[in-house]
């Protein structure tokens, strides 16, 4: 699982687990665009190095807060599918706080839940852990961002995301975390009978940034959605390694991630559909592709399938490749310079994948921070 990775560069020593009480209760100027963007929203949570530092209200019954602090809080925590890596271990052991977002079975939740975790210890360790539950026939959208100040930290965040039978769960992930912070994250999704998982990243920041996302569908009927955008510039290395298990019958998934490199950057995926004996009718389809813009950016793409049961339908696709000349052909024909072609193509690579970004507020500055990207190689 850490094949092409660089964690023989990662050295624990330098960082400094943080305890400290969050210093401020006020949204960072950082992520306020992301905020005004997202629009009205039903909730709020905002965590200041792992520590929540400020709860605004759902109502209806909608549990928002700590969850160390709920009744069932320990069994929250110390759930059988919590990720069994070290870095998980570490999670557990320095866990100061956890963000708990739980809707009661048959509440539609119409606005989406926003849950901020900002990072701003320079040479801190933080341990950021979010539990999203949809009860049985509920929905709820929820979007997370992970971002930082110019710190040099490490951050190792688990998220659990648990649909119950019949719930529409949507979860959109943020990350723009500065050029110096090295992420591993853990994410890992159940999803019970006629349930249905839209999970949603987007990964622009971060000097090393890892997530594993595990999605195990338990129950017949179950679907889970899994889209991903990531971008690397630079020395940047975006690493993405992921699970779509089928444990059960007639259930389907489907997994589109892209990515694009330039400079001296780096992308790995890996992914795995895993079709278990009894789950016949699984229907599973995984596809990443990779834009490589510069001759020094390199990705690696590894799709893997393990079909265990005869009766099912899956598929598993991957491509590595420089724009293609054929597209910039094209629009050079129409008088588009050069520069403005490839970013018109690189733009409209990722978009079918914007497009399908939750809230539809966010699609814009989503698209306005890759092309802030692309201005950075052009200019």
């Amino acid at each position: 699982m850490w094949r092409y990775s660089r964690i023989n560069d990662l050295d624990l020593e330098e960082f400094t687990p943080v305890a400290d009480a969050p210093s401020t209760t006020t949204v960072p100027p950082a992520v306020q665009g992301l905020l005004e963007a997202v629009g009205e929203r039903a909730g709020l949570v905002l965590c200041m190095n792992g520590r929540i530092a400020a709860v605004e209200a759902v109502g209806r019954g909608v549990e928002l807060g700590s969850a160390c602090e709920a009744a069932d809080g320990e069994e929250l925590l110390g759930r059988a599918d919590a990720p069994s890596d070290a870095f998980g271990h570490l999670n557990a052991a320095f866990l100061t706080d956890a963000v708990l977002v739980r809707v009661p079975a048959g509440v539609a939740v119409e606005r989406p839940v926003v849950v901020v975790h900002w990072v701003d210890a320079d040479g801190g360790a933080v341990f950021p852990h979010t539990v999203v539950q949809a009860g049985e026939a509920s929905e709820v959208t929820v979007v997370d961002v992970m971002a930082s100040a110019d710190v040099r930290a490490l951050v190792a965040p688990v998220v659990a995301l648990d649909a119950h039978p019949a719930a529409n769960l949507r979860y959109l992930n943020v990350q723009e975390l500065g050029t110096r912070v090295w992420q591993l994250a853990y994410q890992g999704s159940r999803v019970d009978r006629d349930a249905t998982l839209h999970s949603s990243m987007v990964a622009l920041g971060g000097e090393y940034a890892r997530v594993r996302a595990d999605s195990r569908l338990v129950g017949q009927g179950g679907t889970s959605n899994l889209l991903a955008v990531y971008f690397g510039d630079a020395h940047q290395m975006h690493d993405f390694r992921t699970m779509q298990d089928h444990d059960a019958p007639k259930t389907t998934s489907d997994l589109l991630f892209k990515g694009a490199v330039e400079d001296t950057a780096e992308s790995v995926y890996t992914g795995l559909i895993r079709v278990k004996k009894g789950a016949a009718g699984t229907r599973a389809f995984q596809t990443n592709r990779n834009l490589v813009l510069s001759d020094g950016a390199a990705a690696n793409s590894v799709p893997n399938l393990e079909i265990e049961e005869n009766d099912v339908s899956c598929s598993h696709a991957s491509a590595v490749g420089p724009i293609d000349e054929e597209q910039r052909y094209y629009l050079e024909a129409r008088g588009i310079p050069t520069e403005a072609a490839e970013r018109l193509i690189t733009l409209g690579f990722f978009d079918d994948v914007l497009e399908r970004v939750p809230v539809p507020g966010l699609r814009a500055p989503l698209r306005d921070a890759v092309a802030a990207k692309l201005d950075r190689r052009q200019s």
